[in-house]
């Protein structure tokens, strides 16, 4: 009986939880808008690298430099950041940012923690279910962002999500995710073109249930770009050319994910975008 009564729970509050929107959209084959989130961000300093550097200023770093190596070689894509300063953004606004630009790539960027100080890597998260006790972890750390926020227990954006409570992020992991396919695709191109290129080892893609990702209406992932509480992924994430180097490999996912999806794009419409970049391109001259 109490399985029955906890399933039928589950069911109830996973058809009255508020949802992303518009839920009915069609994934777009042109990458146009790319939306940059720096994770944490004033009085949430996120995870502590041993008292030398906070996640939320390893996060802004990469996530400046990513938008500039955006802008500067792909001048048909919009970049947009939740933050550019240490400021903190509430985990509901991030993804509305996205959502209300419809935005067609959504990025969240993030350091890792762990009380065993040997875990070190990158890991790559799309939405789904926690497969792992690990993964179940990571995402409870970075939902528990929320306590930062005065009303989360009564804003209906969380649908009185608990991020302590083992049962909240069962619930929360069963939401659907309509672009799955493509938040894994471009998941495995950020940590194939990242391990390349870094000193940073790859854990992988993996799948979890984060608050930053659950309303998004477009793909998009969560970027554990090492962890701080390892010495040498500390080392590295902490210089100006670690961080670019993160940055760079995360920008190369990006270019062969929008090259890539963009080959599927009828004839036409890629005439159509070829003369509109000409045509920024003599405006500019």
């Amino acid at each position: 009986m109490r399985r029955i009564a906890f399933g039928l729970l589950l069911l109830l509050l996973i058809t009255t939880l508020p949802s992303g929107k518009p839920v009915n959209r069609v994934p777009g084959k042109q990458v146009k808008t790319i939306v940059i989130d720096p994770g944490h961000g004033g009085l949430d300093p996120g995870c502590n690298g041993a008292n030398e550097i906070w996640e939320k200023a390893v996060t802004l770093a990469v996530s400046l430099k990513l938008g500039k190596m955006i802008e500067d070689s792909l001048q048909d894509v919009q970049v947009v950041f939740t933050r550019k300063t240490d400021k903190f953004v509430e985990l509901w606004e991030r993804p509305n940012m996205a959502n209300k630009i419809k935005a067609d790539l959504f990025v969240s960027i993030h350091c890792n923690s762990n009380v065993n100080t040997s875990a070190a890597g990158s890991e790559t998260y799309f939405m789904g279910l926690h497969k792992t006790q690990g993964n179940l972890d990571v995402a409870k750390r970075e939902n528990s962002a929320i306590k930062f926020e005065s009303n989360y227990k009564t804003n209906e954006r969380y649908g009185g999500f608990d991020p302590n409570s083992p049962e909240g992020h069962i619930i929360f992991s069963l939401v659907q995710n309509a672009f799955l396919q493509q938040s894994l695709k471009f998941s495995t191109l950020v940590e194939s073109h990242t391990h390349k290129i870094s000193k940073i080892k790859s854990r992988g893609v993996k799948q979890a249930g984060f608050l930053v990702l659950w309303q998004t209406a477009m793909p998009s992932v969560l970027v554990e770009i090492g962890f701080l509480t390892n010495q040498s992924d500390r080392s590295f994430l902490k210089t100006e050319e670690g961080q670019r180097t993160i940055a760079k490999g995360i920008f190369r996912a990006v270019r062969q994910y929008k090259r890539e999806l963009e080959k599927a794009t009828p004839a036409k419409n890629q005439e159509e975008k070829s003369a509109q970049v000409r045509d920024s391109g003599d405006m500019r001259r």
